[in-house]
């Protein structure tokens, strides 16, 4: 049987537990998952393992002292923000990808619903989270970039061919004007 004094270290270690996670992640996001079925939930958090992410369901008065102890802006932590049923979402990796995994399941769902987060120590709210999870993927990018740093490259190089292969009618036209 549980005392009480087991109960209140169990609820502190909880918090202290919430507030390191919090301290380490590049991206946090509250979302609102009212609504969800538990099968719902399973999914979304398989699909965020695979980003590189991780989804806490906890009370609100937790979340709060959580976010005071990890020194989280005091709009993130504001009661319109932590009401009502609140989910934590991480990424400790990748702050961005965890946004695009959640925008999709979004999508596919219609739940959760974005409250508020924090990408990379900028405050974000719910339109400014929807705009970032729409982003394109790193990979996406990187390609992107590689394809116009190398598009001009393969300009000259085809221009320069076809002026060689220019030249090199010229001589066999001429070689073949003097053995004739």
């Amino acid at each position: 049987m549980k005392t009480t004094k087991d109960i209140k270290q169990y609820k502190v270690d909880s918090v202290s537990a919430l507030a390191s996670k919090m301290s380490g992640a590049k991206s946090i996001v509250f979302v609102d998952y009212g609504g969800m079925t538990m099968k719902g939930q399973q999914s979304l958090k398989a699909a965020l393992k695979e980003a590189n992410a991780d989804m806490m369901v906890a009370k609100n008065t937790y979340l709060r002292i959580a976010g005071q102890a990890a020194e989280l802006p005091s709009e993130m932590l504001a009661d319109a923000v932590l009401s009502g049923q609140t989910a934590l979402i991480w990424g400790t990796e990748d702050a961005v990808a965890p946004l695009q995994t959640l925008g999709k399941f979004m999508k596919d769902n219609e739940l959760p619903k974005w409250k508020m987060g924090i990408v990379e120590g900028t405050v974000q709210s719910a339109d400014g989270l929807s705009k970032i999870s729409k982003l394109p993927t790193k990979e996406v990018l990187y390609a992107q970039v590689v394809g116009a740093v190398a598009g001009p490259m393969y300009g000259i190089v085809g221009t320069l061919q076809g002026n060689l292969q220019k030249l090199v009618y010229l001589l066999k036209a001429k070689s073949e004007q003097t053995t004739a």
